[in-house]
């Protein structure tokens, strides 16, 4: 839970809420095919989950340092896509999002392209 102060009061947003708005917002960039699991928690969180919630975005991690986020995003590529205009992109979209959703700057955004598919 990040929660920030200022003269009105105090503002609490969820890891769930970035999880949700970063996810959706990379998956409707071009070229992406999905977002990957990552890590060792997530894989298991991901086997025991029920497929009813199979919507909920998988392979970001948001973390609060300093007063700025970092983001780091695992993803599957559509195979000819020109990989560096595509991170390029999904680097400038989620930062963007973001700062404009909560106000919160972003230092750094870490895409890993863990797939290239067909």
């Amino acid at each position: 839970m990040i929660t920030l102060q200022n003269h009105v009061g105090k503002i609490s947003i969820s890891p769930e809420y970035f999880t949700e708005l970063i996810g959706n917002t990379v998956r409707k960039c071009f070229g992406v095919i999905s977002m990957n699991v990552a890590g060792l928690r997530e894989t298991f969180a991901a086997a025991f989950r029920k497929k009813k919630n199979d919507d909920i975005p998988h392979g970001v991690r948001v973390r609060f340092v300093k007063e700025k986020l970092i983001i780091d995003l695992h993803i599957s590529l559509m195979y000819g896509v020109n990989m560096n205009a595509v991170v390029r992109s999904i680097i400038n979209k989620v930062g963007y999002t973001v700062e404009q959703s909560t106000g919160i700057s972003v230092e750094k955004v870490n895409v890993y392209v863990d797939s290239i598919r067909v």
